[in-house]
């Protein structure tokens, strides 16, 4: 029996959804008996693969980099996981969404300042006029709230898939 592909990606968020995925603790030893981790900031892929079995999307949709990697994604991936608020309602970084772009990067680049006084452009993605949550742009097939969400609820949600189960989350989680 061949074992399942799991990815995990980090977009608009602070990297918490991945410590709870990582705090689900000896969970980790029974999925990597079920799957490879193919993909995310945890291995040292460098391209998304082919025919992922499950990715789990942490952070919001807020620049043209993200809308590539989210498309280039849901087109490999069999299910995709918003993981976290950020990925289910784009939360924290959808706090920019009522500030102007080009005045968000002036305050930040330009007025706050020391040395440069203008926005980067070199490897820098161009933001999205709003940061949104990864269903809004691709289909998700499963979300799973919280900020982050618990190590337990991510150790079910995992389980479950790796089981060929769609995981119940009623009662199981809960955002914030």
């Amino acid at each position: 029996m061949s074992k399942a592909k799991v990815a995990t990606v980090w977009l608009d968020g602070c990297s918490g959804c991945h410590m709870s995925l990582l705090d689900i603790d000896e969970v980790l030893i029974d999925v990597v008996q079920k799957a490879d981790i193919v993909y995310g900031p945890l291995v040292d892929a460098q391209e998304f693969p082919e025919m992922v079995d499950v990715t789990l999307v942490e952070g919001a949709v807020s620049s043209q980099d993200d809308l590539r990697l989210i498309q280039k994604i849901r087109s490999r991936s069999k299910l995709l996981v918003s993981l976290g608020d950020c990925a289910v309602t784009s939360n924290v970084p959808s706090m920019r969404n009522n500030i102007p772009t080009k005045v968000l990067l002036e305050r930040a680049y330009v007025q706050g300042a020391d040395v440069n006084h203008r926005p980067p452009t070199d490897g820098v993605p161009t933001l999205l006029r709003h940061a949104v949550p990864v269903h809004e742009v691709v289909k998700v097939d499963i979300h799973v709230p919280g900020c982050p969400p618990k190590a337990d609820a991510i150790a079910f949600v995992v389980t479950e898939l790796l089981s060929g189960r769609k995981p119940e989350l009623a009662g199981k989680v809960k955002f914030g």
